[in-house]
């Protein structure tokens, strides 16, 4: 069915709306702006602000399949909804995403009331799916063995003016005792250079100044022709684009981790002074139990270059506390190396079975309140070294580009948020002249907390940007229309680094 069909298939008179609930890692968020892309493509409206549970017309739920009751989580949300599909038989549910690759055709034998199930590497059909199962007035179970297109060939429709997503690689050749995404999303596949500079550069051409690459493992990018050092001539090749201000990645393995990578992160005026780079464990022998390629010496000498090469670049982590079979002794080498490389922040989370990933069935099962008092050890120590760290800068004069909803109490306190260079998000008080988000204003940093920098002095100078042009355009544009949110989504703004959901995917 071509673009211009579905489109027609949906009443013109009365256009259907759609809520998509997104679960997960940035790979499931950016998902999701494609699948939103392709529903408004045919003919679709997002569900306006304020739509009750079970109102839209199409419910969609983008899931997830690294956390342990991630079906759970699924079939209780599912449940809710079957009472409201009964009193409402023209409403569609659709579930996609890592657990519908996994389920496949489990999710309608416990929810026969769902209309569509589709799997990460068929994105594109949600469309055609939810026709056919509305005019077959059966559930439609589609899941694709292998990549169909590549996703950044599909409509868009993206959740912010001014900064952007772009995918440079699908799937992952790690085999991670604690991760099922590989079985999931497939091998890695590699998408050609020459496309993703296209893409990047008609998003600047949009008005978009920040982008960051995303790929399951981004560092390995190059793997599929044999060119190791593919990664950081990518790199470079977006130092050259003009308009384009800001260059992140997310997420990048040691073991790929090359000197080529990090002399051009240093040498790259536009690529910025940021770095995550999951740990997973600080003992040498819980990272081969993980199947992780490198050791504790490997991953601070990386640290110890970076540090070296960009003297004022934030570096964050993962960790995982509690994996089978961890000593004490274990805990003490992952709190060495927090130590060591001071880490800007750190994403921790407590180990959970992984259904269907080799960990979960290991010896050595560790107890509940083991794992909880080890967490509380870490996150106790990661706070004290955040603040330290976040306390180096005040007094410092940084450039902030403008967000848009990053801070709770951001209207009580008349702050306006942004993120420097290296990704802190800092508030700034709100100047007399007008700030868009998208603009950069330069602050002097007054005051650090663990996970946020104040700037409470007076905006020294504002930045007036094609990004903030881009923001005023677009919100003129939504302004005309009905107000609509895609639930589940992170608000408009920069992509955060990492989704506060993550644990899997990114972890890898």
């Amino acid at each position: 069915m071509s673009s211009s069909d579905r489109s027609q298939a949906v009443d013109v008179q009365h256009r259907q709306t759609y809520e998509i609930r997104t679960y997960g890692c940035q790979m499931n968020v950016h998902d999701s702006e494609r699948l939103s892309g392709l529903l408004e493509e045919a003919g679709y409206v997002r569900a306006p602000e304020g739509t009750a549970e079970g109102e839209a017309d199409v419910v969609v739920f983008n899931t997830c399949a690294v956390r342990e009751n991630a079906d759970n989580r699924l079939y209780g949300n599912l449940g809710r909804l079957a009472p409201m599909k009964t009193k409402r038989p023209g409403m569609q549910i659709a579930v996609g995403g890592c657990l519908a690759q996994k389920d496949r055709d489990t999710i309608v034998k416990k929810a026969p009331w769902v209309d569509v199930v589709f799997g990460t590497h068929n994105i594109g059909k949600l469309p055609v799916l939810l026709e056919r199962a509305r005019i077959q007035e059966e559930a439609q179970v589609e899941i694709a063995e292998s990549l169909e297109a590549f996703p950044s060939t599909l409509p868009t429709r993206r959740e912010s003016a001014y900064a952007a997503w772009v995918s440079i690689s699908v799937g992952c050749n790690n085999t991670c005792t604690f991760c099922i995404v590989p079985a999931l999303r497939g091998k890695e596949k590699d998408r050609r250079t020459g496309d993703i500079l296209a893409e990047i550069e008609a998003l600047v051409a949009e008005g978009v100044s920040e982008i960051t690459l995303l790929g399951q493992n981004v560092n390995a990018y190059g793997s599929d022709i044999g060119d190791r050092e593919a990664f950081s001539k990518l790199l470079r090749a977006c130092g050259k684009i003009e308009g384009l201000e800001r260059v992140r990645f997310t997420s990048p393995h040691p073991r790929d981790f090359t000197d080529d990578v990090i002399a051009a992160m240093a040498e790259t005026p536009n690529v910025m002074p940021q770095l995550h780079m999951p740990l997973q464990s600080g003992s040498d022998t819980v990272l081969k139990a993980m199947r992780r390629s490198y050791r504790q010496e490997r991953y601070l000498g990386i640290i110890e270059k970076v540090r070296a090469a960009i003297p004022h670049a934030a570096i964050t982590t993962d960790i995982i506390v509690g994996f089978p079979g961890e000593t004490e002794e274990d805990f003490e080498q992952t709190l060495h190396v927090v130590r060591e490389a001071r880490f800007a922040q750190a994403f921790t989370f407590q180990y959970s079975k992984r259904p269907g990933t080799p960990a979960a069935t290991m010896d050595g099962q560790i107890s509940k309140e083991v794992v909880q008092a080890r967490y509380e050890r870490l996150v106790a120590l990661q706070e004290e070294i955040s603040w330290a760290e976040n306390k180096k800068q005040v007094g410092r004069t940084l450039e902030l580009m403008v967000a848009e909803g990053e801070g709770r109490k951001d209207g009580a306190t008349h702050r306006l948020s942004g993120r420097a260079p290296d990704n802190r998000l800092a508030h700034f008080t709100k100047p007399d002249e007008e700030v868009r988000p998208g603009d950069v204003v330069t602050v002097e940093i007054t005051y650090a907390a663990p996970h946020h920098l104040l700037a409470e002095g007076q905006v020294l100078n504002v930045r007036r940007t094609r990004a903030g042009d881009a923001w005023e355009k677009r919100n003129a544009a939504d302004a005309a229309k009905p107000a609509g949110v895609m639930l589940g989504l992170p608000k408009v703004g920069v992509p955060e680094p990492l989704p506060t959901a993550t644990g899997g995917c990114s972890a890898h």
